[in-house]
């Protein structure tokens, strides 16, 4: 027969989870001996060590009540070891990134965009400009992976066409005009032309209800007053061109032939 405090210290908890495992119902309190002492027995700590076990995988009390007054033990135990399976895959997945990031190695990108944005500089693209798109190809990869891969390798593609790469050199180089300089004009109504050309009269849009679009075309605003005004004139004339589209809907596809960051 064992006090609370003796069934504690064998079994590595305190006397105070104890009551608490009372109170909830999970251990049954034991009769008190003629001192009004609970006494327990090693069944009780047999009991307690189950608690304990699940308990520290991670299943909640009223889960753990239930298994223990239920059937389907055996089965609930396997399932609690799949899901714990899965959270040890992800803790190492964990702490391989935090390796890579104390050696300055982390990114959240696949290899093969690492590798495509590293080749910008030698199609003429500014160093401004490749850090804007790392920037932005990870909060798309971080908000919406199951499609990234797909509108990156269409980005790409879209630089694979002299036109179009010339099309979004230009919008790199105008980043320091003014931003009523003829040129910003011009190049609106270049992407509106490109635009028109590569998508047709049905122009695509993101998917209903992202918030990413407003969110990278907010952060390329912020960075240059003239490519906040191209966006202004992009959105007035694309949703002119094409009346049967709401203008945000243009102005999302805008955005894609401008940044090649589609949801």
């Amino acid at each position: 027969m064992l006090t609370i405090g003796q069934l504690a210290g064998y079994v590595g908890v305190t006397t105070k989870t104890i009551r608490f495992y009372h109170a909830k119902g999970l251990l049954p309190e034991p009769d008190r001996d003629s001192s009004g002492y609970r006494r327990y027995r090693a069944s009780d700590a047999v009991e307690l060590i189950k608690i304990r076990t699940l308990a520290e995988a991670g299943v909640p009390l009223a889960r753990i009540r239930e298994l223990r007054s239920g059937d389907g033990l055996a089965s609930a135990l396997r399932q609690i070891d799949d899901d714990l399976t899965a959270r040890i895959a992800g803790l190492r997945a964990t702490r391989s990134r935090l390796r890579r990031l104390a050696s300055g190695r982390l990114s959240p990108l696949p290899d093969e965009v690492v590798a495509s944005l590293a080749r910008l500089p030698d199609l003429g693209f500014s160093e401004r400009w490749v850090t804007l798109q790392n920037d932005l190809w990870t909060l798309v990869f971080a908000t919406h992976p199951e499609t990234a891969r797909t509108n990156f390798r269409d980005q790409a593609a879209m630089l694979g066409t002299p036109a179009l790469l010339a099309v979004v050199l230009e919008y790199d180089r105008i980043h320091d005009l003014d931003p009523h300089d003829p040129r910003v004009d011009a190049l609106a109504s270049k992407l509106v032309s490109a635009t028109r050309a590569r998508y047709g009269a049905e122009l695509p849009s993101y998917e209903r209800g992202s918030a990413i679009p407003a969110l990278v075309q907010g952060a390329v605003n912020a960075s240059s007053p003239a490519w906040r005004r191209l966006d202004a004139l992009l959105r007035e004339r694309l949703a002119k061109a094409s009346p049967v589209r709401s203008p945000q809907a243009v102005v999302d596809r805008s955005q894609i032939d401008s940044h090649g960051v589609r949801q």
